[in-house]
């Protein structure tokens, strides 16, 4: 009867009970707490806030059956390093969900959209500041593309690096070291005794064009490869515009009706492309702006955004439309 009593009392096991949920807002809460705990990282509801309508920190999560996936954005304290911290915030982030919720962090993006001077934002105590005071902001550089002389320096180098080579032969020959015929009296030689031919006129030509376009790559400016983020002030993050186009075709294809979405992105407009199975194509295309556009603002320069939406047949679509007709 004892045993019977047991077995009848015996709870369950902690699995068979039931399930448990965390919702993207719970774990958004989660995040975005555990970033504010970091030295440097600052509450910010003004500025570039009002134009997005959202404070910082913020998160924007992606959960999957056993994984989590965060993008972090957050406003910093300047002057600041970068990247120790945005390591401690991963860190912090990262023990604060795993020893919280149980998930695993499998990727997090943080991005900083904001800066500010120490006086704006939470005070300071001096233990963790440096004993030694910044004199003079520099600007940092912006991220840019290789020069377009690049190539043509490459061309020219290696063409001196063959009249070396010339030259010493010239040199070697002329002291007897080794017998061969010489190049530059042979071509001094022939150059001499040319008159007018048909083909100088095109080679003259093609000479000048080449000069031009030699000038005109030394003189001109390198190409921004990035897109800066936050302050206009005091920007020291800076993003693709293919990273931007991953962002807004992530976002877009997360809304309900959009079946896939890419993007295109240039200095000054984003545009993007949506599939969707058919429906009210204006209520989709406000549904994707809103989506899309708070993440755009964190760009200095603003960004015209563009929603594009086509139906697209789905092959149940077709079978249906097959069973009908």
């Amino acid at each position: 009867m004892a045993e019977r009593s047991n077995s009848s009392t015996a709870q369950p096991d902690p699995g068979e009970r039931g399930s448990l949920v965390i919702k993207d807002r719970a774990m958004s809460k989660i995040a975005t707490a555990a970033a504010v705990n970091v030295p440097g990282v600052v509450r910010q509801t003004g500025g570039l806030t009002r134009l997005t309508g959202r404070d910082l920190p913020r998160a924007d999560i992606a959960m999957g059956a056993d994984a989590v996936a965060v993008n972090l954005f957050i406003a910093v304290t300047w002057p600041c390093s970068v990247v120790d911290l945005t390591g401690r915030v991963r860190e912090e982030v990262g023990r604060s969900v795993e020893s919280l919720t149980g998930y695993p962090l499998t990727d997090m993006n943080v991005m900083i959209a904001a800066t500010c001077a120490p006086e704006e934002s939470t005070p300071v105590s001096i233990e963790d500041t440096d004993t030694e005071q910044v004199s003079q902001w520099i600007p940092p550089r912006v991220p840019s593309a290789a020069p377009a002389a690049a190539i043509s320096a490459v061309v020219v180098a290696f063409g001196l690096l063959a009249l070396a080579f010339v030259v010493s032969r010239e040199w070697f020959i002329n002291r007897g070291t080794f017998e061969s015929a010489p190049w530059i009296q042979n071509s001094v030689e022939w150059v001499s005794r040319l008159h007018w031919e048909p083909w100088l006129l095109p080679t003259a030509i093609a000479a000048v064009v080449a000069g031009v376009v030699l000038i005109a790559t030394a003189v001109k400016p390198r190409a921004k490869t990035h897109v800066a983020l936050g302050n206009p002030a005091a920007s020291t993050v800076w993003m693709r515009p293919t990273d931007i186009a991953r962002l807004c075709s992530g976002h877009a294809a997360s809304v309900p009706g959009v079946l896939r979405a890419r993007t295109t992105v240039d200095r000054k407009h984003a545009k993007v492309h949506i599939d969707t199975a058919g429906g009210d194509h204006d209520a989709l295309i406000t549904a994707v702006e809103a989506a899309v556009q708070p993440h755009l603002d964190i760009l200095q320069r603003p960004v015209q955004l563009t929603v594009l939406a086509r139906a697209l047949l789905t092959r149940e679509m077709v079978a249906t439309q097959k069973v009908e007709s």
